[in-house]
């Protein structure tokens, strides 16, 4: 593996935190806020992401997608208001840690076939669940940019900072 099991724990955790971070910018007026009639709201969007990287890392370790478990996920997580949501993804930090924690090396270096492609468990968590961490926290930035949360910068949506550029 090019990352080390504590390396890609490290990087789904500071994932973990950047989207408590933009979590904790979100304003209750917002949660309804979506670009266009087809997409999700700031509120759907955050429920999606509750159940995403969990679901997923199972997924990979069981070497199938846990349909049945997504979809369970997915209803409970329709259901959330939004400070259930915000502590819900403030847990997810220590969940990484343990989930992947639990992963043994043969199993990262095995292969599995998900969503049409076939790759070991360790790069393949890093494309569907670190790689989707970063891509619906830029959504999520600009969700929020969109509501009016001009004082965000390259640092709240990289480091999960606010700070000066």
């Amino acid at each position: 593996m090019v990352l080390t099991k504590e390396e890609l724990i490290e990087c789904l955790q500071k994932e973990a935190r950047i989207l408590t971070h933009l979590c904790g910018k979100v304003r209750p007026e917002m949660l309804d806020y979506r670009p266009t009639g087809k997409q999700r709201s700031m509120l759907e969007l955050l429920r999606y992401l509750t159940v995403m990287g969990r679901v997923l890392v199972r997924s990979v370790k069981a070497g199938r997608f846990l349909v049945e478990e997504w979809n369970a996920a997915e209803a409970k997580a329709a259901g959330m208001e939004f400070r259930a949501v915000a502590e819900d993804l403030e847990a997810l930090a220590a969940e990484y840690a343990a989930m992947v924690g639990a992963f043994t090396e043969e199993e990262l270096r095995g292969e599995v076939e998900l969503f049409g492609s076939r790759q070991r468990r360790g790069p393949m968590l890093v494309d569907i669940v670190v790689c989707g961490h970063a891509a619906y926290r830029a959504q999520l930035f600009c969700y929020l940019k969109s509501c009016g949360r001009e004082e965000l910068n390259t640092m709240n949506l990289w480091a999960g900072v606010d700070g000066a550029m």
